[in-house]
């Protein structure tokens, strides 16, 4: 039995890749044959029907909300120019200096990362950063690089993030909590790296260059600039709204939502006229709705796997198979897994917006690992993927807009973030196991 359900899940891997079929949609259809195949009834207790379509839809609502509030803060920021006004501000201070006009674009990408992931933050941070960048000579690929590792140096902290985890591993959020704070050095540390080091091997490549490149990607990131311009910088206490959520989750330990929430409030108290406040919340909630959708709808997809691989007969079915080949020993953890980084890239049976999250929760219900441990070794893949996967929205359009593709982004950026994921790996082992 257990070994059909690999079969399933390798065949599913096979359709993703080849974009045979949407993620969400394989995803749906490899947790129906699961049940079907280890014997779940139609309705009732652990069923198809009842437990694994029906409750597994909502087993991720609170991450739902938090995705939606978080690309509504995200989409307030964009049209009240918070965050144009802080990428500006950056490349005005880093003047022609390619190397700090890089490492601030880095920094206000990691802020814009603790908002909101994917293409929203990598628009938020590039329409203007990536063409300053080039600009002053930063080589285009280290300029879309520079976006994305900026992202992930911010995804620790994004709060999102941390009710996706803490939902499907079902651990608390101060677990979750922790383990970010000991995973964001390792992530900054990396991502100012990348910089400095690809800026010097690659040297300064003159803006005429790469003029074309940069402008071929743009006529609507001409009009989102023109449009910031006019509309001029936001307040400067405006420029902390990506501060209050953190602040509040951190140092308060406030809940998830209610903190995003008094961050979108936040947002639009400092950049609103209050008779403005009415159609400029409501606009920018159906803007975050459209931005929301498409990882909504994998989350949705997510829980009902989650819920046909934690039913009895999958766990009793794969129990031997994943004991069998999951190290133990923590040494062996850490290089065994190391190893197998690259499988959560193009969508692989590793990424955890996928097939890896059926897989984490095989591990916890099986007892392998600690859920704490497959915190650490999700989390870790995740700063790998949110970067380098040549398929992920926010790599695929960070390429683009600077004129390169995204496969020679993942060559440029993928030894910094497997480092990332390296030392997550050695942190959850020396922690955890």
């Amino acid at each position: 039995m257990g070994i059909i359900i690999i079969l399933l899940m390798l065949a599913a891997v096979g359709l993703m890749l080849t974009r045979k079929l949407p993620t969400a949609v394989t995803l749906v259809l490899l947790a129906v044959a699961v049940a079907a195949v280890v014997g779940a009834p139609i309705v009732g207790e652990n069923s198809i029907v009842d437990t694994v379509l029906q409750e597994g839809a909502v087993a991720q609502a609170a991450t739902m909300i938090a995705v939606l509030i978080g690309s509504w803060m995200g989409k307030l920021m964009q049209e009240t120019g918070i965050a144009s006004t802080l990428v500006r501000k950056i490349v005005e201070f880093g003047g022609d200096r390619p190397t700090v006009v890089a490492l601030g674009v880095l920094l206000v990408s990691a802020l814009i990362g603790t908002v909101t992931g994917s293409a929203p933050a990598a628009m938020m941070a590039g329409i203007i950063g990536i063409p300053a960048m080039v600009a002053v000579g930063v080589p285009k690929a280290t300029a879309a690089g520079t976006i994305l590792m900026g992202i992930a140096a911010g995804m620790p902290f994004e709060l999102p993030i941390w009710q996706f985890f803490s939902t499907t591993l079902d651990l608390p959020v101060e677990t979750v909590r922790g383990f970010m704070l000991r995973l964001f050095p390792f992530a900054a540390v990396f991502a100012v790296l990348f910089v400095l080091i690809e800026n010097r091997r690659r040297g300064v490549e003159h803006a005429w260059s790469l003029a074309n490149p940069a402008a071929r990607s743009t006529g609507g990131g001409d009009r989102r600039r023109n449009r910031a311009r006019q509309m001029g910088d936001a307040p400067w206490y405006a420029l902390l709204a990506p501060l209050v959520p953190l602040v509040l989750a951190l140092g308060f330990e406030l809940a998830i939502i209610p903190s995003m929430l008094a961050g979108v409030l936040y947002a639009l108290v400092t950049t609103t006229r209050p008779r403005e406040m009415n159609k400029r919340l409501l606009r920018t909630l159906y803007g975050g709705f459209e931005i929301a959708a498409p990882p909504i709808v994998l989350f949705i997809a997510i829980g009902i796997l989650l819920s046909a691989v934690r039913l009895p007969g999958a766990v009793e079915a794969l129990n031997p198979l994943v004991t069998a080949v999951s190290p133990a020993n923590p040494i062996v953890f850490v290089v065994v897994f190391t190893v197998l980084t690259p499988l959560c890239l193009y969508r692989g049976p590793l990424n955890v917006y996928g097939l890896g999250a059926g897989i984490a929760g095989v591990l916890i219900s099986a007892g392998i690992y600690p859920a704490a441990a497959v915190l650490g070794l999700t989390a870790s893949y995740n700063q790998v993927f949110g970067v380098a996967d040549p398929t992920s929205t926010q790599t695929v359009w960070a390429a683009q807009y600077s004129g390169v593709s995204p496969q020679q982004v993942m060559l440029r950026t993928l030894p910094y973030v497997w480092c990332v994921a390296l030392a997550g790996l050695i942190v959850t082992a020396v922690t955890e196991l």
